[in-house]
Formats: structure tokens, sequence, C-alpha cells
């Protein structure tokens, strides 16, 4: 059989999410030895810009990407990107995880290369998508990821040159916008299917919520007094929204519970974040940004792959008792990254190994659960 026909090169989530289940088990324990000192940090960075660069630009990107590379080609009803194409930018992931391990001795302009030919290639692949086919796209709003997409690019820049605080919150805040639109587009059918349940969609409340949070990607150009009032506007229209969205019926099942949970760590980490800014809190850790990484990348991203995985191979979307389990050690790592140092502070670093510990377990039990079929062909005889 021809290799680029292989299933596993008929659509994106399939090989990044693979990546991403991968990423997601080993990156959170190498960043602990590497805090702790028992690895040695590359040389090109610091040891935070290093483990702040592999979690949005590793781990989220192979996220992000699978997400993209498989919606995209749904909301413009076309093929999308298989076989060869896709087996590059694979290949160029791989290759930014080399160099951003071992690549601290490379020539400069060798290592700039493999540093930016993954989000180069992908960035520039998704816009031409939704630009040439912009005719057919089902969603108006697709416009801001013309603006998010080549944002990612002077994060990264950002992160890794001369202003890494810059770049992190950056990215954070594009993923933020990534989150807020999945989860109108998700939300809306999840709960139609599950409960029967309509929730609030109104242009007029959506349109600010999203708009907000593309302007906070630039906060860092912003005064810390309108960012802060960006900030505190952004997630009171959240909360808002969110008692909109049959919250009570939503926490009945994990599976959509866990979707809210990450909801509510986007309007907190907003809350924070404005708080810490006006007055400094004596937290242990950096609590508002690990709500955000914790509460809304680690819990809502394993619930994701297992939708997209189970949907898109022809299976019958149903969480698993192991699937469950999965988002269950992820809320553990939750709680024992952020309360855990507020309790004992003393232990902070035994309180980061139990949360590095739950990241493993769980996308390893994940990775486990939806590998194989990520790499089987679809049940139910289509071919992607």
């Amino acid at each position: 059989m021809n290799f680029f026909r292989h299933p596993l090169w008929l659509v994106g989530f399939r090989p990044f999410f693979t990546l991403a289940c991968v990423a997601g088990a080993l990156l959170p324990p190498l960043w602990i030895l590497i805090f702790r000192g028992t690895l040695p940090a590359p040389t090109r960075f610091t040891p935070l810009q290093w483990h702040a660069h592999e979690m949005f630009f590793g781990f989220g990107w192979a996220v992000l990407g699978g997400f993209l590379l498989t919606s995209t080609k749904n909301w413009v009803n076309i093929r999308g990107y298989h076989g060869p194409a896709l087996a590059w930018l694979v290949a160029c992931w791989l290759l930014e995880r080399l160099a951003m391990g071992f690549g601290g001795d490379w020539p400069l302009p060798l290592f700039l290369l493999a540093n930016h030919l993954f989000l180069g290639s992908i960035v520039a692949m998704l816009m031409w998508t939704l630009i040439r086919h912009r005719d057919t796209d089902s969603y108006r709003d697709n416009a801001i990821f013309l603006v998010m997409l080549p944002a990612f690019l002077l994060a990264k820049n950002l992160l890794l040159g001369d202003h890494p605080t810059a770049g992190y919150s950056m990215a954070l805040s594009l993923y933020r916008v990534a989150f807020l639109v999945m989860f109108e587009r998700t939300l809306t059918q999840f709960m139609k299917a599950g409960f029967q349940a309509q929730i609030l969609r109104n242009p007029r409340l959506d349109l600010p919520i999203k708009l907000l949070a593309l302007l906070l990607v630039f906060e860092f150009l912003l005064p810390v007094a309108l960012t802060v009032i960006l900030s505190l506007l952004l997630a009171t229209l959240l909360l808002i929204r969110f008692f909109f969205w049959h919250p009570a019926k939503a926490f009945t099942r994990i599976d959509i519970g866990i979707m809210y949970v990450g909801y509510l760590a986007i309007a907190g980490q907003l809350l924070l974040s404005a708080w810490q800014a006006l007055t400094p809190l004596a937290l242990t850790g950096t609590v508002a940004t690990h709500l955000f990484t914790f509460g809304a990348m680690g819990c809502v991203i394993p619930a994701m792959i297992v939708r997209i995985g189970n949907g898109h191979t022809g299976r019958k979307v149903v969480f698993a008792a192991a699937d469950r389990a999965v988002l269950w050690i992820m809320l553990l790592a939750l709680i024992l990254r952020l309360l855990g140092p507020q309790l004992a502070p003393a232990a902070y670093l035994h309180w980061l190994d139990a949360a590095a510990a739950c990241w493993l377990l769980a996308f390893a039990l994940l990775g486990w659960r939806c590998i194989p079929m990520l790499w089987q062909a679809r049940i139910d005889g289509r071919e992607h």
C-alpha cells in the first residue's frame, strides 16, 4: 500500500492528535526534570522560555493544528490537506522539537529555519484555505483566524527573543480566542444533542466577546489600566453568557461539564490577572497563567480529542470509563497545580511533581485509547 494512503495521512487530526498525546504525556515531566536541575535546559533559551514555547507551540499547536486542518476543510467544504502535504507538516513539527531540544549549538540560520518551518507552513496553508474558499465558508466570523494565525508567528518570536513575557502573554491570549470560538460552535451542538437545550447565541453578545478577546492579544502594547478594564469587561460578558448556557445541566455529564470548566477557567484567568495588576496577591506560583493552561487547555483538549477522534473515524461519540477517567485525572491536576501550593507552599515542588504525573498518566491513557483508532481506517466505510 502506498505510504501516503495509510489512514494516518488522510486527515489532519490523525497525525497531530497522535503527536498531541505523546507531547501531553512527556513535556510536563520533562519540564519538572529541567526545573529541578536533573536535566540540562536547552542552551539557546532560559528554561522558562523552553517550557512556555513547547507547551504553546509544541503540544498546543499539535492540538490546534489537528483541529484546524480538520475543521477548516469542513467549514469551506473541500477535501483538505492530506498525504504528502500532511506528512510535510508532521516532519516540520518533529524537526522543531529536535531543534528546541538539541539545537543549541546549531548554526543560527539552520536553527531559525528548523524553528519556523512548521508554524510558517501550517499558518500559510490554513490561511490559503480560508482565503481561497471564502465564498463557501460556513462561518462569517472566520475572518478572525486571518488575524489570529499570523499573530502566532509574532508571539513565537517574541517568546524566544528579547520579550518572552510579551510572547507568552500573546500566545495565551491567542489560545483564548481560539477556545472562545470553539466553545460557541461546539457547545451549541453538544447541549442540543445531549440535553435538547438551546444555549444563548446572540451576535450582540458573541461579537463583542470575540473582539475584546482579539484586542487583548495585543495587551502587551496597551496601558495596564486599559488592559485591566478590557479584561474585566470580557470576563463579565463571559459570565453573563455562562448563566444562559444551562451550566446546571452541563455539569451532570463530565464530558460536557469539562468544557464548562474550561470556559470558567478563561473567565477566572481574566479576573485574576486584572486583580493582580491592581493589587498584587500573595499567591504561590503563576496561578493566573496555569489556571488557563491547566483549566482550559489541560481539561478541554482531552475531551475534544476523544470527541473528534471518535466522530471522525465513524464511531459513536461515547465516552467510555477510561475516557472519563482521563478527564477526572486532568481535573485533579488542575487542583494539585493551583490549590496545593496555596495550602502548603513549602511542598511546592512536590505539587508540581504530582501535577506533571497527572499529565503523564492522563495523556498516556488518552493515547492508549485514541491512537489505535487514529491509525486505522474509518469503521463506516468512508475514506476520510
